[in-house]
């Protein structure tokens, strides 16, 4: 069965292929069907997927696969939230976004810069599914003084995991995607993925 991830970016889609890979789902990124990005007006990580996953089943016919992520900071009162990704405007890069957390976090204590990092998974049937399939994933962590390591994107070099001395850009790719929010909200899906492919086959 063809399922369209609402995203191009490639690294979700190499991701979902290889957790979908024994569900009987085959992914393919809305990209390849010309679909462009939705228009992100929500004001929570749900609402965002579930735009996301509407547009993309829309204007291609099949099952669609969203998610909407962000990093929530407790002193901030859950700022970026959803706007983690233009945190200092329009056109933000990874960059500008992690010096913008770091000056509004200055002078606050490390025992006060705790933080999470959230992703909401959606699957949606067609495009006027009532009960879409919601899943929902968060990593725990405070947020470092300043960035350490070269790997992942985003706030990933400021982000230290509860439990970890190291911040998520100093994790191997393969600790990171396991312990990961996003991965804990696609294994939460692919688990209703695969019990629903398993009735399908005894029906």
């Amino acid at each position: 069965m063809k399922v369209v991830l609402a995203s191009a970016n490639q690294g979700k889609l190499a991701e979902l292929t290889s957790l979908l890979s024994d569900t009987g789902f085959v992914c393919v990124s809305q990209g390849e069907f010309g679909v462009s990005s939705a228009e992100e007006t929500g004001s929570t990580f749900v609402e965002n997927a579930l735009l996301k996953a509407r547009h993309a089943t829309v204007l291609t016919g099949l099952c669609a696969i969203a998610d909407d992520s962000g990093l929530a900071v407790d002193h901030l009162n859950g700022a970026p939230g959803v706007h983690s990704a233009r945190y200092s405007g329009a056109g933000a890069t990874d960059e500008d976004n992690r010096q913008c957390l770091l000056t509004a976090l200055a002078g606050v204590p490390v025992d006060q810069r705790t933080a999470r990092f959230h992703s909401v998974v959606v699957y949606l049937r067609h495009a006027k599914d009532p009960v879409p399939i919601i899943c929902h994933g968060h990593w725990s962590g405070s947020i470092a003084l300043k960035p350490r390591g070269r790997g992942g994107f985003g706030y990933d070099s400021l982000f230290l995991a509860d439990g970890c001395s190291k911040t998520a850009a100093e994790l191997t790719a393969d600790t990171k995607n396991r312990l990961s929010h996003r991965a804990q909200a696609l294994a939460s899906l692919v688990r209703l993925l695969r019990c629903q492919g398993n009735r399908r086959k005894g029906e």
